[in-house]
């Protein structure tokens, strides 16, 4: 019983070995990463300053797509400047309590993503299907009754989840299988059963991810019942939610991509599902302000009013 004990108390510091099957390709790594870094944090910033800077685009939805574009730019920064230095300088330690950290802004930012097109889906709802009371229901006393309960929602439901994970003792072995701090990745390697992680985990999954995609799914359902019943000018609504539609598509493409590949890890390379995660965190972080920008008219005018005062004032 003494050495488990030593163990148990030894492992409150981890090794990340993702790419160890790639270690002379570790630096190499770092290229189309810190291009996808580079391309988020740009794209990203771009689209904050034109929202904040310009009043026309202070309309409720433009200011969802700030707060889409905010998380989008904190989520990269959580994790891509550690992950970086540890390609290009094969770093691969960290601590219990670091991880553990990186783990709650992880979830908590992903779900946060989620969340936040279910705002938007709630936004479209009330343009297309009330657009009397539009400016009623998006009200901030309004549309905060909608807000603040999904936030605690989010927050008490991470916070449980990361709470159990440090609550374990790690008796298994202090190598994890990742490049960053994912939840079942640490808890594998927890002493006894993990079932009571595994469970929390999973209701987590269901009351926000999945009871968030629900939401929109019925959300979008009764606006294209409207749009058919409205007839031309509903149609032309519609051109409104095809955007939210792509970026929905997209980002649950992604979760259940990471989420499956992670289920079937016997089957995959521990570098296959690495790659898989990380593309996953920075994909949606990169297309997002792209596919609004171009699909949101006056954002649109706004990014090429802006790129051409800067090519006239390098000319």
């Amino acid at each position: 019983m003494e050495p488990l004990t030593d163990n148990i108390s030894s492992h409150r510091y981890f090794i990340l070995k993702a790419f160890d099957e790639l270690r002379a390709l570790r630096p190499v790594l770092f290229i189309p990463f810190f291009i996808l870094f580079v391309v988020s944090l740009f794209s990203n910033s771009l689209l904050l300053y034109l929202i904040i800077s310009h009043k026309s685009l202070h309309s409720p939805m433009c200011i969802l797509i700030a707060c889409m574009a905010g998380i989008d730019l904190s989520l990269p920064l959580v994790f891509a400047p550690d992950m970086l230095l540890r390609l290009l300088l094969d770093w691969t330690g960290i601590s219990l309590s670091a991880c553990l950290l990186q783990m709650y802004l992880l979830h908590l930012l992903g779900t946060c993503q989620s969340t936040l097109l279910l705002w938007m889906a709630l936004d479209r709802y009330f343009a297309i299907c009330t657009p009397l009371h539009y400016h009623e229901h998006m009200s901030v006393l309004r549309f905060s009754k909608f807000v603040i309960p999904l936030l605690i929602r989010n927050v008490v439901m991470i916070s449980a989840v990361v709470s159990l994970a440090g609550s374990r003792s790690f008796c298994l072995g202090n190598v994890i299988s990742h490049c960053i701090c994912e939840h079942m990745a640490l808890v594998e390697l927890a002493c006894g059963s993990t079932s009571i992680n595994s469970l929390v985990g999973l209701i987590t999954i269901f009351f926000i991810t999945v009871l968030d995609f629900l939401i929109i799914t019925i959300s979008y359902i009764i606006i294209f019942r409207s749009v058919l019943r409205s007839g031309t000018s509903g149609a032309k609504a519609l051109h409104t939610c095809v955007t939210h539609l792509i970026v929905m598509s997209v980002s649950l493409t992604f979760v259940l991509t990471a989420f499956l590949s992670y289920r079937i890890r016997n089957s995959l390379p521990a570098t296959s599902r690495a790659v898989v995660s990380i593309i996953y965190l920075f994909l949606p972080s990169c297309l997002n302000p792209i596919i609004y920008g171009i699909r949101t008219t006056e954002i649109r005018h706004h990014i090429l009013k802006t790129l051409t005062s800067c090519r006239r004032g390098q000319t």
